[in-house]
């Protein structure tokens, strides 16, 4: 490892630049353990795994970041997931999760938006709009749920992200099985865009910063490791 890191160590880097260089190497060496730890089964055996516990009270669905025009394909295969599990009978709710982050848009409000428009029942439809990171999505969805009454509760999100939150529910215990995105059922679905408004998930862009507006690199390095959540 050392043979790649040093030559980029040697570059002619500003001062501020070669502090967030090496702020970012200190990072990775210490969540690659926690944060990115493998998988310990595929994303297919895995799902096979949890999903003969079915069904589930309820789901959690991490928010993505909406642009205001269109949603991005992260956004579009997680809430097409989401929905196959709820027709399927795999889940009898879904609760998307995440606040105004990175646009003036309650993600977990649109994707609400999108799902009802795809003929999920608004009733089924629960929003987490505190979130404003991927640990932050579990934690207070989870707490959330636990509020309502949901006892059986499942993540589903795509297989990279249920990678990253390995380590993260299996450290604080969460009793949350793992229904990761399985893209050959996904992408046979005729996945066209609803039309929605999106006025009732909109905050004011006025006064709206994004996150890296508010907060400081290393305050959102914090925040995706879950040292901001509010207990």
């Amino acid at each position: 490892m050392l043979k790649y890191i040093l030559p980029l160590l040697r570059m002619q880097l500003n001062p501020n630049k070669r502090l967030l260089f090496l702020a970012t190497l200190v990072f990775l060496s210490l969540t690659s353990c926690y944060v990115f730890s493998p998988f310990r089964k595929s994303p297919y055996k895995m799902f096979v795994s949890n999903v003969s516990q079915k069904p589930f009270d309820l789901i959690i669905v991490p928010g993505v970041p909406y642009n205001g025009k269109s949603w991005s394909k992260v956004m579009r295969d997680r809430i097409y997931w989401s929905k196959f599990l709820f027709d399927t009978g795999i889940t009898k709710n879904i609760m998307y999760s995440g606040g105004a982050v990175h646009s003036p848009y309650i993600e977990s409000k649109i994707m609400g938006l999108y799902a009802e428009a795809l003929g999920i029942p608004k009733s089924n439809i629960f929003t987490e709009e505190k979130a404003e990171h991927t640990t932050e999505n579990v934690y207070y969805s989870y707490k959330l749920a636990q509020e309502k009454g949901f006892k059986k509760i499942a993540l589903a999100t795509d297989p990279y992200q249920t990678n990253n939150l390995h380590g993260y529910l299996k450290k604080n215990a969460y009793d949350i099985s793992l229904l990761p995105i399985q893209y050959d059922t996904v992408y046979i679905m005729n996945m066209l865009e609803p039309k929605i408004i999106t006025t009732s998930a909109q905050v004011d862009s006025t006064t709206f910063l994004t996150l890296k507006k508010r907060e400081s690199f290393f305050k959102r390095t914090k925040g995706t490791m879950g040292k901001n959540i509010k207990k």
